[in-house]
């Protein structure tokens, strides 16, 4: 089959995972900001688990018909309609597997996709919160757009049959932006679903946002790096939940949660769990309660006590025991909060150890669980421990993720019949929630990419890409391990993206001397283009002069290097203008831009230039950064030099 032709590539149809307000205050795009003139006509494509139309982040008071390019359908059902802010749904099931929950229409039964819908083009909602945590205004990044919904994930997961189904519709109905909040693991741009359709996506004008993944922070754990994709990373805002647990002694420890259950400091039995083994189970063993498991405790030594816990988990197996609460000790400092089915907290090792301390000293200890607080977080922004880092897996040259937004502690709609908690015997019913992921930060990063493309309607992906990037604040690698690696260009900035001065813009037949260069043949690329595209004879340093608005450079320790990376920029400021280069580079390396100045008579001029790298490198992996500045813009764009592995 991978050699007839019209086959593009052959592989298992695989199933994805979904990654998983203040954040836009935060990031400064004003509730009331400018407004474009075709503000309404933005259609942000959503791929996820369906959405909840009934949400008021979703209705349409206001909204005229969908504009007149919208060329797609609702699927229509006894439980579903679309309205003129939701103006198109699709379901997609290729294997007609469907399991208990699983509703066969495009609403949302998990929550996921009504969550990241919100964030990109929710409503304004006064007095949104979960039980009055995260109490506030919650918002879309770009309220005024219409949304597609294409569910192409379920309780099992996403095949990557469906998403690729939804491409090509979503492609065909008419969408702006594709906005895809899930990953797996191909390392391979063309066994990769999302990397395909992305490039179909590009090819019509349309840019995809995808979510960097969940597996940081280790290096080299991106489940998206196409170059023709965004890939974003999630970074924490300023506004930090805490929930503390008091003793019966009155010493506060504080954990993380989000904790909605007021037990208006009622004071209950603290025992710890690895002290009520459930003798009649298998896994009954003290070494195995002590994580409180699923049926590891004994609930006639459990029920109506507050349990400390070895590690996190859901807290299903407390609940089942029948315990009023739980605290579980093993939090890192920068761990993220989220819904039990209980009362519970999240605690370091040393608090729970001061914890277990206090149950052995006491013949009567007790403790309560305080409902979820907020503070100020100053040392904000930072990237999540659970970020994804880079590099690239299958093109060093090329820096992803390429940027950071808001992925942490996210308040946006949810769908009332999924308990906030994602445990089926948690009876809470909520339009609400908090949860974290590189899911989350995906959607700020569409909704800002949307509210671009309503103000410069012609312009490519690329050029989204490009403002977005080179706008972006720069963030400190002290407070993010892997530094580049992890948040790409920086944090990013709404309002700078809409007026970059220059952008490094590329044309999708310079995507195809890419892959030329990165050495796929000319039957795969004809099949991919649809046309004769071929790869021409020396064509395998392409890679290097890909047109894009960040700079990698992989290296042997102890080489000599000497490179030279060849750029265009387009000028979409004012003219005249002219641009001078400053560059930063660490000790040992020599970085200059040549010209390293560029003048602008005319909007839409091109100038290019050669960025030079040479020297050596003494640790794994270096920072630098050139800015082209007139003195109105700084477009800038990260440099990273490191030690390929």
């Amino acid at each position: 089959m991978a050699g007839m032709d019209g086959v593009v590539s052959v592989f298992p149809n695989q199933k994805k995972e979904l990654h998983t307000t203040r954040s836009w205050d935060f990031l400064g795009l004003p509730k009331q900001g400018d407004k474009p003139t075709t503000k309404s006509d933005a259609i942000i494509g959503v791929f996820d688990t369906g959405i909840w139309p009934e949400s008021a982040s979703f209705n349409d008071k206001g909204f005229g018909p969908p504009p007149s390019k919208w060329k797609g359908k609702c699927q229509d059902s006894t439980n579903f309609t679309c309205n003129n802010k939701i103006i198109g749904a699709k379901y997609y099931r290729s294997d007609k597997f469907f399991i208990e929950g699983d509703i066969k229409s495009p609403r949302d039964s998990d929550g996921h996709g009504t969550h990241v819908a919100s964030i990109a083009a929710g409503n304004l909602v006064n007095a949104a919160s979960v039980e009055g945590i995260g109490f506030g205004t919650a918002r879309g990044g770009l309220p005024s757009a219409r949304i597609a919904v294409y569910k192409i994930c379920w309780s099992l997961g996403c095949n990557d049959a469906d998403i690729l189904a939804a491409f090509d519709d979503a492609i065909a109905d008419g969408v702006d932006i594709i906005s895809i909040s899930l990953g797996g693991s191909s390392k391979n741009y063309f066994t990769d679903a999302i990397a395909i359709g992305a490039f179909h996506a590009m090819r019509n004008g349309i840019l995809t946002s995808t979510s960097a993944g969940n597996r940081g922070p280790d290096l080299a754990t991106l489940s998206s790096f196409a170059p023709w994709s965004l890939s974003v990373a999630a970074s924490t805002t300023d506004r930090k939940f805490f929930t503390e647990v008091q003793l019966g002694n009155n010493k506060k420890f504080e954990g993380v949660s989000i904790n909605t259950f007021d037990l208006k400091n009622g004071t209950y039995p603290i025992i710890y769990g690895g002290d009520a083994p459930n003798k009649t189970s298998e896994s009954g063993s003290p070494s195995y309660a002590r994580t409180c498991n699923d049926d590891s405790l004994d609930k006639n030594l459990v029920k109506g006590k507050i349990v400390l816990c070895d590690g996190e988990n859901d807290g299903t197996g407390q609940l089942f025991a029948g315990a009023a609460g739980t605290v579980m000790q093993g939090r890192r400092p920068d761990s993220s909060a989220f819904a039990f089915p209980l009362p519970a907290a999240y605690l370091s090792l040393e608090d729970g150890a001061n914890i277990y301390s206090y149950i052995n000293s006491t013949s009567n200890p007790t403790a309560t669980i305080l409902k979820t607080n907020d503070r100020k977080d100053t040392f904000a922004p930072y990237i999540a421990a659970f970020s994804s880092r880079g590099p690239n897996p299958a093109a060093h040259n090329i820096l992803k993720p390429d940027l950071a937004a808001p992925g942490v502690d996210i308040l946006a709609a949810w769908s009332p019949i999924s308990p906030i908690s994602e445990v089926s015997l948690d009876q809470r019913k909520f339009s609400y929630n908090i949860i974290s992921g590189t899911s989350m930060a995906c959607p700020h990063a569409s909704g800002v990419a949307a509210y671009i493309k309503s103000f410069h309607p012609a312009w490519s992906p690329a050029a989204i890409m490009s403002a977005l990037k080179t706008t972006a604040s720069p963030m400190d690698a002290e407070k993010s391990s892997g530094a580049e690696f992890a948040y790409g260009a920086g944090n990013i900035n709404p309002l700078k993206a809409l007026n970059p001065g220059l952008i490094y813009d590329i044309d999708p037949l310079d995507y195809i001397k890419f892959l030329c260069g990165q050495g796929y043949s000319t039957k795969l690329l004809q099949s991919i283009t649809g046309d004769n595209s071929s790869c021409s004879e020396g064509t395998d340093g392409t890679v290097f002069d890909l047109n894009y608005p960040s700079f990698a450079l992989p290296t042997q320790p102890s080489n000599s290097i000497s490179h030279a990376f060849n750029r265009t920029v387009t000028n979409v400021g004012t003219s005249p203008s002219t641009y001078k280069a400053i560059v930063t580079a660490p000790p040992g390396l020599s970085i200059k831009a040549n010209p390293s100045v560029l003048s602008f008579t005319a909007p839409g001029q091109k100038q290019s230039f050669a960025l030079t790298i040479e020297g050596t490198l003494d640790k794994q992996m270096v920072s630098a950064s050139l800015i082209w500045d007139d003195g109105t813009n700084k477009v800038r764009s990260p440099i990273v030099v490191y030690e390929a592995f």
